[in-house]
């Protein structure tokens, strides 16, 4: 069984990739060069994902080795300390690519953790 707190960070980095994911439905990679809003949106959501994902304990992230968890911290870290520096394609490629593929991963591990709890 997870920790209380391993499971709500989990919860709150599968929010956030839905809630990007949402964004950027019925949009296009013109639309992100368009709109600044939606952009600092996504960048936020990608951020607040990564935060949480620091935040998973170790046993937690060893439990779940299809969570690219390195990544996902290290693109937060970008994000975050090179914020005038970030690429629009890389947002639009992790929201439209990587979140799709994370988005089931997580859901399986809570999905997991709710049938054994």
């Amino acid at each position: 069984m997870l920790p209380e707190a391993d499971r709500i960070r989990l919860r709150h980095m599968l929010d956030a990739a839905r809630e990007a994911r949402r964004y950027v439905q019925d949009k296009s990679r013109e639309d992100l060069d368009r709109d600044t809003m939606l952009f600092r949106a996504l960048v936020n959501c990608i951020a607040i994902l990564g935060e949480a994902a620091s935040r998973v304990g170790a046993e937690t992230r060893a439990r779940s080795p299809g969570i690219p968890w390195t990544h996902i911290t290290g693109m937060r870290n970008r994000l975050i300390h090179a914020y005038f520096d970030i690429s629009r394609d890389v947002i639009w490629s992790t929201v439209t690519h990587d979140l799709a593929i994370l988005e089931p991963e997580l859901a399986a591990v809570l999905d997991a953790e709710f049938r054994e709890g």
